[in-house]
């Protein structure tokens, strides 16, 4: 039997795949309300399998273009997420998915953190139409 107990880089395994900790950081500098870290790998190009992320909003939000599935988990506060004339308000515990081929607006009027998984990207078409705003 191997136990990793501190993993340094992605480990790849015929039974478990394990990502080192990554710390949050600014997307942009000139968007300071919007942190996040990928946590199993960039969402670039085309992927199979799911990718995985950590976002922090503060007073602010995004919306963009996707041609994969986005999943939202909150895990702090309050994210509100519009798309197609429908908008939900997810608070601790709650999640929701944006479906391919949609404009999700995503927004914390205070706070949130939540996890994001991403859908498989078969023919690696790009996100666009992004937009950051600050409340």
């Amino acid at each position: 039997m191997t136990i990793a107990t501190q993993p340094t880089s992605l480990t790849t395994g015929e039974s478990i795949d394990l990502w080192s900790a990554k710390s949050m950081k600014v997307m942009k500098d000139a968007w300071p309300r919007l942190r996040c870290r990928f946590i199993n790998a960039d969402p670039i190009g085309r992927w199979e399998d799911f990718r995985l992320s950590e976002w922090e909003l503060e007073a602010c939000g995004w919306e963009d273009f996707h041609p994969h599935s986005e999943t939202n988990f909150v895990v702090e506060g309050e994210l509100h997420i519009e798309s197609e004339g429908t908008i939900v308000i997810l608070r601790p515990g709650d999640s929701a998915r944006v479906n391919p081929g949609q404009l999700g607006r995503y927004w914390a009027p205070v706070y949130a953190r939540m996890f994001t998984v991403y859908g498989p990207n078969p023919d690696g078409a790009e996100s666009h139409s992004f937009r950051y705003f600050e409340i």
